[in-house]
């Protein structure tokens, strides 16, 4: 017995001690590699000549790897075959120096992507400057994409540019929406405009642009229902608080990392009431963002603000090389 419980002991001790093994992580690569694999024709005629004219052949793996470079990171399917096409047209239309043909091919895809993905920008607070007081933003997407604290936000930045805002609390469908828009407006000092819940949000609306008025404030920032593009019920109430309160500008608030569901979305929310801006939230819980390089290729609109997470603060302005950069 005593022997038994010597084993048992050393044996659990042992256990105890020994280090356990490390798990090996996975190990998924940043980056997808695009250098071209030169054929052997194309290699032979670089013996002779200073400059090499690339094939097809040579770039059909690299294009392999950047199509799926796009899809990993969420790049629209159709986009992502669309951008391809137009490096591989560019890729074959140049002779280059057959010592810079890595470098040709890189900066081919990146410029390609950034000309691809470029639309007019707009300052929303130099255009709210400038604008017949009050300024009117309607802000629009699905639930949870975080319109609401996106709105104390951007109210924060308008703050420190020398705007004041007003909030109208026209989300009168969702429980606790009113109560969440209010615990905001008190920490930032903004004035509130509300109704009970199941109000006209046209009427509260309304009600916050004659409030700004009175009071000379620069801006009205209007909360909506989150809704989803197949609600056609909310979507006309969405279309009458627009006819009602003819907004400056109309903001589509979504998630970065929402893919081909975001876009869809967007599209139907455009067609229905359009679109004048973007602004993508939980980017940092985003690695990629391609989602972003879809929207300005295929809506053509501008993506004004991202958020990078919960503080007031975190609120940046959209720079596409940032994305570009995560990708290639």
């Amino acid at each position: 017995m005593f022997d038994l419980l010597k084993n048992k002991l050393s044996a659990f001790v042992a256990g105890v001690t020994k280090k356990a093994p490390e798990e090996k992580k996975e190990e998924i690569p940043d980056k997808r590699d695009f250098t071209p694999e030169l054929k052997a024709i194309t290699k032979v005629r670089a013996l002779f000549e200073k400059e090499v004219r690339l094939r097809e052949a040579d770039l059909r793996e690299s294009l392999c790897e950047l199509e799926l470079a796009l899809l990993e990171a969420d790049v629209h399917e159709d986009t992502a075959k669309k951008f391809c096409e137009e490096i591989k047209h560019r890729l074959l239309s140049k002779s280059v120096p057959k010592k810079s043909v890595d470098s040709f091919v890189k900066e081919t895809i990146r410029h390609t992507l950034k000309e691809l993905m470029y639309v007019d920008q707009i300052d929303i607070i130099e255009k709210a400057k400038s604008s017949q007081k009050p300024f009117k933003i309607l802000f629009l997407g699905p639930n949870g994409a975080g319109k609401t604290t996106t709105m104390a936000k951007l109210s924060k930045l308008f703050s420190e540019n020398g705007l004041t805002t007003i909030f109208a609390a026209a989300d009168t469908f969702r429980a606790a929406s009113i109560e969440q828009l209010e615990e905001h407006a008190k920490k930032l000092g903004v004035p509130l405009i509300k109704h009970k819940y199941g109000a006209d949000p046209a009427a509260v609306a309304f009600d916050a642009i004659n409030s700004a008025k009175a009071k000379s404030i620069d801006i009205v920032m209007i909360d909506t229902a989150g809704r989803q593009e197949t609600n056609m019920n909310l979507i006309q109430e969405l279309k009458k608080i627009t006819r009602v309160t003819e907004p400056n500008i109309k903001i589509f608030v979504g998630e970065a990392f929402a893919g081909k569901t975001l876009i869809e979305q967007a599209k139907s929310f455009d067609n229905a009431i359009g679109i004048d801006a973007f602004i993508m939230t939980k980017v940092d819980a985003d690695p990629k963002g391609g989602t972003m390089l879809s929207i300005l290729h295929e809506l053509k609109k501008p993506i004004i603000f991202i958020g990078t997470g919960q503080s007031y603060d975190a609120l940046k302005r959209f720079d596409p090389e940032e994305i570009i950069e995560r990708i290639i």
